[in-house]
């Protein structure tokens, strides 16, 4: 059993809070990852979880049981830190054996554990290496394996592929993937990486200062944003922001003005909004080319040429509001020549003055709807 219960989780460094009032549940064997800028209080609540770290007030429980007050040790936890922390002169096999000799274990179970850790990591055939003769990618797969020696309730990671180069990055994100799946194990990841947050989450904790913007399956914070900070978080490009007064409200919508440009986005409608300025956001890869429900022409600055993709960016009339069009890769277009571009009205977003998101109507394709609702395919 791997259960965590967080119950009003506050933590103060003096009287600056750093940690306020966090209440989260995560279910026996989920991948959750916390994401958020740097900051944000994700490294510091994780070690809290840990028990690196003393709470303030709240409680932590770990499949029920009330921990606030036990060493980490003790805990039922195991964590891997952005620092592989391995001792250089010992083998991969000792590294991997060190919690287990700290534990006393007879030498027989240690090495059955160190040996099927090694072989679920693929490292069988490196046990009598050293840590100088492995690659970083290597390493990082040490250090789990010495985490996953302890059999503990819940794998802790703190940015651990930060210090791996991308192509690095992008395998052991694979191998972390598969080693959840084969475990089964409950696993609380940290990182600022949205991307790694998108590609390896069963859900995703979005933390801003110190607090939960959104807790939510991938696909729904993508798609169904609470706020403008997740909004404008998640995803990559970031999300354009344009800013547009509402017109009017009904049934069928809100009908917002921007810049002369009058259109009806399908959300649930407010009361009181009409008149107040009120924000749009439109996905880089929802612009399409040519004329839309609202059409931008704009002047691009700096044009990226990714192969399947180009991402164009570009400066809005009047400053101040930045603009990225993600098209397709064998578009010909070039900088300081104008570029007329359409935004649907089905593709966008809309935030009211404190940021809050209005309830999209949003049509998804089955696709979609299945991973969103994977109960109910």
């Amino acid at each position: 059993m791997g259960k965590l219960h967080l119950n009003q989780v506050k933590k103060f460094y003096g009287h600056f809070e750093v940690i306020k009032g966090v209440e989260l549940d995560v279910t026996d064997g989920e991948f959750i990852v916390f994401v958020g800028p740097s900051g944000c209080g994700k490294s510091t609540l994780l070690r809290m979880i840990a028990g690196l770290d003393a709470v303030t007030s709240g409680d932590i429980a770990i499949d029920g049981v009330r921990v606030n007050e036990l060493p980490p040790v003790k805990r039922g936890i195991a964590m891997v830190f952005q620092s592989y922390a391995l001792y250089p002169h010992m083998t991969v096999f000792e590294n991997i054996a060190f919690p287990l000799r700290v534990e006393k274990m007879p030498e027989n179970k240690l090495k059955e554990r160190v040996e099927h850790a090694a072989r679920i990591l693929h490292l069988d055939q490196r046990l009598q290496q050293k840590p100088g003769m492995l690659s970083g990618g290597q390493r990082q797969r040490v250090a789990i394996g010495r985490a996953i020696v302890r059999e503990p309730k819940i794998f802790l990671f703190d940015e651990p592929l930060s210090n791996l180069d991308a192509a690095l990055r992008a395998d052991m994100r694979i191998e972390l993937a598969k080693l959840h799946h084969q475990l089964q194990a409950t696993m609380i990841y940290v990182t600022h990486d949205q991307v790694e947050a998108m590609t390896m989450a069963d859900r995703i904790v979005v933390l801003n200062a110190g607090e939960i913007a959104q807790t939510g399956e991938p696909l729904e914070l993508y798609h169904k944003p609470a706020n403008k900070f997740v909004a404008g978080f998640i995803g990559n490009p970031k999300m354009n922001f344009l800013t547009v007064t509402c017109k009017s409200v009904s049934d069928a919508g809100v009908e917002v003005d921007y810049k002369g440009q009058t259109v009806l986005l399908p959300v649930t409608p407010r009361d009181g909004v009409v008149g107040k300025e009120l924000t749009l956001g439109i996905r880089p890869e929802h612009i399409q080319l040519g004329s839309g429900d609202i059409s931008l022409t704009v002047m691009p600055t700096v044009i990226e040429r990714l192969g399947a993709q180009t991402v164009a960016y570009a400066a809005l009339e009047g400053g101040g509001e930045n603009y990225c069009a993600t098209l397709p890769g064998s578009i010909a277009i070039r900088t300081e020549t104008p570029l007329t571009t359409g935004i649907r009205a089905a593709d966008c977003h809309l935030f009211d003055e404190d940021g809050r998101a209005f309830e999209r109507r949003v049509e998804l394709t089955d696709i979609d709807m299945e991973l969103l609702n994977p109960a109910s395919a």
